[in-house]
């Protein structure tokens, strides 16, 4: 059975780092595209970032790219998101995901089939 772990969101302040990872069990990490998403409190799930299954190809969304970066360690079955200059509307839960394709980037939630269970960032002021 496939299983995505997220880790790494913490409480931190503003202008903060932080970097999220998500581990795969199986082969599927070195297969497919990977993404992040958030779901920031009481609002519907966003999509931050893609990376190919060979980390070539990456896309970030508008808010944040630029601040964001996703990146990919297959030796390891490791995807990470180092996320920097954070803000508060950064505040969300963070989901990694495993897309259906392996060359494309997809920016929409119907195209990944797993996902992790979420790790919580909070942004404070």
């Amino acid at each position: 059975q496939v299983q995505l772990v997220d880790s790494g969101g913490d409480l931190v302040q503003e202008g903060g780092s932080l970097r999220l990872s998500c581990v795969a069990s199986g082969k599927i990490l070195g297969s497919y595209t990977m993404g992040w998403f958030r779901q920031p409190p009481g609002k519907e799930r966003e999509f931050l970032a893609a990376i190919t299954w060979d980390g070539i190809r990456t896309v970030h969304a508008d808010s944040v790219k630029g601040r964001f970066t996703a990146s990919r360690d297959n030796a390891g079955k490791l995807v990470y998101l180092q996320m920097d200059s954070l803000k508060l509307e950064d505040t969300a839960i963070y989901y990694c995901a495993c897309a259906t394709s392996r060359l494309s980037v997809p920016t929409t939630d119907d195209q990944y089939r797993y996902w992790g269970q979420g790790t919580q960032v909070t942004v404070s002021s």
